[in-house]
């Protein structure tokens, strides 16, 4: 037990969050894609991956390369950073 808060300590000191309070990438896939009429398959086709692929990224089951969100990003019509975004896991 002591060494797991020695860890905690030390991840903390180099600003790294312990495992518990870890970010979730989470984004706006779904709802961008649906506004323009496109679906899982025509994305899917559009950036060279599975539609399934597009389906686990959307449910935030599966985190895309940075690659694959810029391609994504690219076939949208959106800046990255208006797809992509943070949010603390639930515990």
């Amino acid at each position: 037990m002591l060494h797991y808060y020695y860890i905690v300590i030390m991840l903390s000191a180099m600003g790294r969050k312990p495992k518990e309070e870890e970010l979730r990438l989470s984004n706006r896939i779904e709802e961008l894609r649906l506004a323009k009429g496109i679906t899982r398959q025509e994305l899917a086709d559009a950036v060279g991956v599975h539609y399934q692929t597009v389906g686990y990224i959307e449910r935030g089951e599966y985190s895309p390369s940075l690659v694959l969100a810029f391609q994504i990003a690219r076939a949208l019509e959106t800046p990255v950073e208006e797809i992509y975004f943070l949010e603390e896991e639930e515990k």
